[in-house]
């Protein structure tokens, strides 16, 4: 029987213990089984990690962008050589399938890594000039500080790094907390990057909400960043605030995929099902709800109820498997719950039940019927549901799609292009697709409408964002 997994924090470039020594268990929601702990964080630890952190921004914070591209650089080589274990943390902490984690996660956050090493260096603000008689003026692009971040359980290892990336490429020190269930790779890029970064630089402690209110709370960091839910980004954007500090945030979505008459269904009803229920639903950016020409929509419901049927979860060694378990036993009664307080008028025609009773598998579900106003429509599940709706035209489509507080992603399945440049303007959504529902690239931004985000992540915009811009005027006139 192999050993039990012991996590530490990394702080100031080594791996400490918690002060009280209070420890979280590791649970490996492929079997439900316990595997190890990680440390719980508290105030004098939070206290430690920030004062390790203050003290390396000093000095990274005047290195040159051609230095910390060389480190980034350097960071993401090292990520890719211990890539298998890097893989294997992930797929234990999350169930995510081998595949997913090796060949689509860990390059895209090695490719985030390589990206901002270089966006590092071309960072600019206007040309300097004489804007005023006798001065010259030009404006200077500064770090922040120190920026504490928090990362949800969804994506563990690449949200870490699209949250690292940027803040070290303009300058910031940074204190990250992985989520309370997923720290197990957050934890290793923190090794990592001690043996390649300065001291401090990047500091990973791990902890549930309370480690997380006091890092909002502390009186060190200039900027905190937040990926997750509505309900915790108000939460912070209400402590920042008290404190008049800088608030990241990248929250849910409740991802709308409107298929017109005129599309490929076959097409559309693959993209849609791979994204629905890929991640096992837990993606912000999932697709959630299918709007469909009432014309087309018995044949594309049929089309998504055999996908669906035949997209099987299961564990991380299985080859077959389409997708893996949910996060916890609690996200399991999450889906579970607002399955089972459908209206009458919804109807579960594929999936709708858990699968199996070891771990937290859960069907790839399709829901019909449903009207605008249920809660399965206008709520967040991160779960593999599907709904579907029908409407009669544009109008409606638009009018369907943009009703939510959310406006993440969405995607339009249509051969017009006339009609797909339409609903690129009318969809109120952050990224939107076309005959597509999923792709995120470094260079360009990801970020969200109403409650879905403040932030916006990726390209030149994501790295603008962990800066300040200073004026300066030089008078020379005699």
């Amino acid at each position: 029987m192999s050993a039990a997994l012991e996590l530490d924090n990394v702080v100031g470039g080594e791996r400490v213990g918690t002060l009280a020594g209070e420890r979280l268990p590791l649970v490996d929601p492929s079997t439900g089984e316990e595997y190890g702990s990680s440390p719980l964080t508290r105030w004098m630890d939070v206290d430690a990690a920030m004062d390790a952190a203050a003290r390396a921004f000093e000095g990274w914070s005047r290195s040159t962008p051609g230095q910390r591209q060389r480190a980034l650089l350097a960071l993401a080589d090292a990520v890719v050589e211990r890539a298998d274990e890097l893989v294997l943390a992930e797929c234990r902490n999350t169930g995510k399938p081998w595949s997913v984690v090796r060949d689509a996660e860990l390059p895209a956050a090695v490719d985030l890594l390589r990206f901002y090493a270089g966006a590092a260096r071309v960072l600019e603000d206007g040309a300097a000039g004489e804007y005023l008689p006798g001065h010259t003026s030009f404006a200077r692009r500064e770090p922040i500080g120190v920026c504490a971040q928090t990362a949800t359980w969804t994506h563990p290892l690449l949200l870490a790094v699209a949250e690292l990336a940027p803040a070290l490429a303009a300058g910031n020190s940074v204190v990250l907390k992985p989520a309370e269930t997923t720290p197990v790779t957050a934890v290793l890029l923190g090794e990592i990057a001690a043996a390649v970064l300065p001291a401090g630089v990047v500091n990973v402690v791990c902890g549930d909400r309370d480690s997380g209110r006091a890092m909002v709370a502390h009186g060190v960091p200039g900027m905190f960043t937040i990926t997750g839910s509505v309900r915790s980004g108000m939460e912070v954007a209400g402590s920042v605030a008290a404190d008049l500090k800088r608030a990241h945030l990248q929250l849910g979505g409740k991802a709308p995929a409107v298929v017109f008459a005129d599309a490929d269904l076959g097409r559309a009803a693959e993209g849609i099902a791979v994204s629905a229920f890929g991640d096992a639903g837990q993606s912000c950016t999932a697709a959630s709800r299918v709007l469909v020409a009432e014309e087309v929509h018995d044949e594309l419901l049929a089309a998504l109820v055999e996908r669906a049927g035949a997209m099987r979860p299961g564990p991380p060694q299985d080859p077959d498997a389409a997708f893996g378990p949910l996060n916890s036993a609690g996200q399991l009664d999450v889906v579970q719950a607002h399955l089972e307080r459908l209206p009458g008028h919804a109807r579960i025609v594929a999936g709708g039940r858990r699968k199996g009773e070891r771990g937290f598998f859960h069907e790839a579900t399709v829901v019909a019927g449903v009207h605008q106003d249920d809660e399965l429509v206008q709520n967040e599940v991160l779960g593999p549901v599907l709904t579907v709706q029908r409407f009669a035209d544009d109008q409606e489509a638009v009018a369907l799609a943009n009703e939510v507080r959310y406006g993440l992603v969405a995607s339009a399945w249509t051969r017009d292009h006339g009609r797909a440049m339409r609903m690129s303007r009318a969809l109120q959504a952050g990224t939107v697709w076309i005959n597509a529902h999923r792709g995120l690239v470094a260079e360009m931004p990801h970020s969200g409408f109403k409650h879905s985000a403040s932030a916006r992540d990726f390209g030149r915009a994501g790295l603008e964002e962990y800066t300040r811009v200073k004026h300066v005027m030089s008078c020379w006139q005699e």
